[in-house]
């Protein structure tokens, strides 16, 4: 899996938002991987969330407000990642050869601020599992058109890596280099602008269908390493949701 993996999370969270505290649902999130060689994931996504005054959740994602009000939100909040490299899911003879990168758990601060020009969203999040080591901050800014049962929301961001979580997910050590015969890599940090789409459509007052997408542009640190055979990472999710 690659960096758009764990952007399920945010995309189906911000998809999914309903009026009530609560929220269940469920749908399917498709994965355009860029490790050459490697198939499509298409995951589950089942849709069980609560926004209280002091602790929310959202699938993976869970935090604690340190503010909230009706334009501002900052939590502390945790979320699993599930971004990893299977050797064995590589129809690629070298990649077969590499070492296996988990998913982690990553934990930092999250914070949103909704006006009337749009919503900025921002998280910063370090591995606490000792896989990676690696920090992601991810923002965006999204503006949400509303007409009948229908709410679209497009948006633009970018997902910086740093290098240790760069090196973790696209780095080819010494070792893996005499074994399989790719080129010795080791990436620096990365900047990768993304664009999004949100549409929602309000079957009823409870009921609501959602899809997101969201196309990331890899940058040079993450393009030119021996794992990767794309410019690119995409993601597709819809379902399904119920509030109350």
């Amino acid at each position: 899996m690659n960096v758009t993996a764990g952007a399920i999370i945010a995309a189906t969270a911000f998809a999914a938002h309903a009026d009530g505290p609560w929220t269940i649902g469920a749908g399917a999130g498709f994965v355009e991987n860029a490790y050459k060689s490697y198939d499509r994931d298409i995951w589950p996504d089942p849709v069980i969330g609560y926004d209280g005054e002091s602790v929310w959740f959202d699938g993976l994602e869970g935090g604690y407000y340190l503010w909230n009000d009706q334009s501002d939100k900052l939590s502390v909040m945790a979320n699993f990642a599930p971004q990893y490299f299977r050797p064995k899911d590589s129809d690629n003879r070298q990649l077969r050869q590499l070492n296996h990168r988990r998913p982690t758990v990553m934990a930092g601060l999250s914070y949103v601020h909704i006006s009337q020009y749009g919503a900025l969203r921002t998280s910063l999040a370090g591995d606490i599992l000792d896989n990676s080591n690696g920090i992601v901050w991810d923002t965006a800014w999204l503006y949400s058109y509303t007409g009948g049962k229908w709410e679209i929301t497009p948006g633009i961001g970018v997902v910086w890596n740093s290098a240790n979580q760069n090196r973790y997910y696209y780095g080819v050590s010494y070792s893996e280099s005499r074994h399989s015969g790719l080129k010795h890599y080791n990436p620096d940090s990365s900047w990768n602008p993304y664009l999004e789409l949100t549409v929602n459509y309000h079957l009823t007052s409870d009921w609501t269908l959602y899809g997101t997408g969201r196309y990331t542009r890899l940058s040079d640190e993450e393009k030119d390493s021996p794992m990767v055979g794309k410019s690119w990472t995409g993601l597709l999710s819809t379902g399904i949701t119920y509030s109350f």
